[in-house]
């Protein structure tokens, strides 16, 4: 039976290691800033709002956590002494990246964690059911024909996308009420090889705009504002809240959809849950971020090795260590001479490593 004080240990670990992480990326860069600085300025960075005290358009000027409102005062929670310059390199450019790379982080390895679950599939990952896909088709079709796209931003084309494409797979693979798990993979490979000819065709007809497209498709947290992170971060937390609660039902569903039904478990309504949730919380951390891999992948299978097969404290762990993971190798990403997008570091590190993995035979079926 699994204790409650070993889950709470293991999640406030994981929290605290994910807040250095974070104070440590914040520190690093062409402009180098003591830890303690850093610290001081992302509580500066808290601010609350007031009263309304005007009706005009006009906002106080405020670094922080979120975009300002129209009529709105901010004040702040914090006031430490720290040099404007470093307040505004940490505030207003390291710690919106950051913030945000700690979001998709969460996500895709969450996503990554019940899908492998879900398939019962080592080699499941967020992107498995075309989810990435959709995302990348919505995002390039926005980049290279933003007249034929009804969508004015980019990161609400790729998330549109996203969607429509994971509800797409489960329509096709869903007969009489039932959705076999097999027919749904199968689906989704389909779905993807067609949504990988169309993107294609795009990048081929695209113009001056290919280079951001192909940058947007390697995954990338280049110029992350908090517009962003309030783009993505509702999104993740509610998702990943909720699949926290099906934690048990993905435990009793790794017995068999048979054994599952019999121990009290809606089967088809927990895996739509489950579908939807999980495609919800890759969509938003894509539409954000590109396509970012392996951290859905390799973080799981980590985190498994080192608190067991338990959902219950997997889905968390796994959720913060993959915050922590992103946060470490965007760092890496543009700590040299010229800045490479984060889906190339995760991939060079995250494809060894889950061969290693491999050889020591610790990839197995779930």
């Amino acid at each position: 039976m699994l204790s409650p004080t070993r889950t709470i240990t293991w999640t406030v670990g994981l929290l605290v290691v994910l807040l250095g992480m974070m104070v440590v990326s914040a520190a690093l860069g062409p402009v180098r800033i003591e830890p303690v600085t850093v610290v001081k300025a992302m509580l500066n960075a808290l601010v609350i709002p007031t009263d309304v005290i005007t009706q005009s358009a006009t906002t106080v000027p405020v670094v922080g956590w979120q975009v300002p409102v129209p009529g709105l005062e901010y004040v702040p929670v914090f006031s430490f002494d720290v040099p404007d310059t470093h307040q505004t390199i940490v505030a207003s450019i390291r710690l919106p990246r950051i913030v945000l790379a700690a979001i998709v982080g969460c996500a895709l390895a969450a996503a990554g964690t019940v899908m492998q679950g879900f398939f019962r599939n080592p080699l499941a990952d967020p992107s498995i059911i075309g989810v990435s896909s959709g995302a990348a088709a919505g995002a390039v079709a926005a980049i290279a024909f933003p007249a034929l796209v009804p969508f004015g931003s980019l990161h609400l084309s790729a998330f549109v996308g996203a969607l429509a494409t994971a509800f797409l797979v489960y329509a096709i693979a869903t007969d009489g009420g039932r959705t076999p798990v097999a027919t749904l993979l199968l689906a989704g490979v389909a779905v993807q090889a067609f949504l990988g000819a169309m993107i294609s065709y795009m990048l081929v007809h695209s113009g001056d705009d290919l280079r951001q497209a192909v940058i947007w498709m390697m995954g990338h947290l280049h110029n992350s504002t908090w517009g962003d992170v309030q783009f993505a971060l509702p999104f993740t937390i509610v998702g990943v809240l909720i699949l926290l609660s099906y934690a048990r039902d993905l435990n009793v569903l790794l017995l068999g959809e048979e054994d599952a039904h019999h121990l009290g478990v809606d089967v088809e309504r927990t895996k739509l849950l489950l579908l939807a949730l999980s495609s919800l919380v890759t969509a938003a951390g894509v539409a954000v971020a590109g396509v970012i891999g392996f951290v859905g992948l390799v973080v799981p299978h980590i985190m498994r090795l080192i608190v067991g097969p338990d959902h219950r404290i997997l889905l968390p762990t796994s959720a913060l260590a993959g915050a922590s993971f992103l946060v470490a190798t965007d760092t890496i990403a543009r700590a040299g001479p010229a800045e490479v997008p984060v889906g190339i570091v995760t991939a060079a590190l995250g494809a060894p490593f889950f061969l290693f993995l491999l050889v020591r035979r610790e990839v197995h079926a779930i």
